[in-house]
């Protein structure tokens, strides 16, 4: 039998497991640093599914101005096991060293596309649901106004027009090309 008759079926679950973790984990890290209303249900349901592991580890590693590293480093920790676990199933021969860069471009990657889901969404929303309060609206303007707002003082909204989400829908995957292509290569050059 094929050896991928088994590792695909397998790495898929690993990218299926480790990823839905790791997007609770940056919502959660996103949201803190926006500090959104975590009183609503969506915002306790990344608390109650992620707080196992934060809690001991902010027992160890203390937040710095602000900023939750404890959760940095349970994402940096989980994507460096999802990335090992995979390279072991394909059975392919790493460096360390190689590998962080590789954690770190993914991650990011993973917020931006974080960004553009929410941006995505919230733009269908306000076509449809205009007027109703839903968790979901006020969890998307909080995580995503910190970033439309500085483009909408720099484009005003045109004809009763936002254009702010077009913006950064377009510009998110010019810095993956620019900023997150090169990163995730110098990883790939050291592995």
């Amino acid at each position: 039998m094929d050896s991928s008759y088994f590792s695909n079926p397998a790495l898929y679950l690993v990218d299926a497991m480790f990823g839905l973790y790791l997007i609770a984990i940056i919502l959660r890290f996103l949201l803190q640093l926006v500090r959104a209303n975590f009183h609503n249900p969506i915002c306790q349901f990344l608390v109650k599914i992620t707080n196992p592991p934060l809690v001991p580890l902010r027992r160890i590693i203390p937040g710095f101005k602000g900023v939750d590293v404890a959760s940095l480093f349970l994402l940096f920790a989980v994507q460096m096991a999802a990335i090992l676990l995979k390279l072991l199933i394909i059975g392919k021969s790493f460096a360390i060293i190689g590998l962080i860069p590789v954690a770190i471009a993914d991650l990011l990657s993973l917020a931006l596309n974080v960004f553009m889901v929410a941006i995505l969404i919230q733009v269908v929303l306000s076509w449809v649901g205009q007027g109703a309060y839903n968790p979901l609206i006020s969890t998307l303007y909080s995580l995503t106004d910190p970033i439309l707002s500085p483009v909408r003082r720099i484009i005003p909204p045109i004809g009763g027009m936002d254009l702010s989400p077009l913006v950064v829908l377009i510009s998110i995957p010019l810095i993956k090309m620019l900023v997150i292509t090169p990163i995730s290569n110098l990883g790939k050059l050291l592995t």
